[in-house]
């Protein structure tokens, strides 16, 4: 892939970015925030992407980068804006409808978990990465990542609690 390719290749990823960012960061004006940084330091970088390689797993790795380093820099703003599923979702027709209650919903139950088992479920289960590539990308044992994932699987197994009764 030539830096021009890494240019072209950007823009049909955005998507997969912007949802990886907004599990990151946890609300609109984050992720956006961390979707701009992610491309100019590809821009800037494209020299080192590595052509034959896949260029999703090089730009989220350099959004992982730069949201950890934010992270160590500010250490979370704790509670601030975090993204509602109801209102992160379009809702246009009645299949898209239907559509969106039972996304929201698994939203809403991702949402819920710590942050380390969040990015390892959109990385696997959203993304489609190998338990291998999840490690790679997260930097951590591929044990790890199963271990994420069946504790995620395990919260989400579990029936939400009801709502107090009044």
């Amino acid at each position: 892939m030539s830096v021009s390719e890494v240019r072209d290749g950007i823009p049909a990823l955005m998507a997969r970015l912007w949802r990886y960012a907004l599990v990151l960061a946890g609300s609109r004006d984050h992720a956006e925030d961390l979707v701009q940084a992610t491309c100019l330091r590809a821009l800037e970088r494209e020299s080192q992407f590595t052509p034959g390689t896949r260029l999703d797993h090089w730009l989220f790795s350099i959004q992982r980068s730069i949201w950890l380093n934010q992270m160590r820099a500010s250490r979370v703003r704790a509670g601030q804006g975090l993204v509602d599923a109801v209102e992160a979702l379009s809702l246009d027709g009645a299949h898209e409808i239907e559509t969106n209650i039972a996304a929201r919903q698994v939203l809403a139950a991702v949402g819920r978990l710590p942050e380390a088992q969040r990015e390892t479920v959109l990385l696997v289960y959203v993304e489609g990465y190998t338990y291998r590539e999840a490690a790679d990308a997260l930097g951590i044992p591929i044990g790890t990542v199963m271990s994420r994932l069946a504790a995620a699987r395990g919260a989400l197994a579990k029936p939400a609690a009801p709502p107090p009764q009044t």
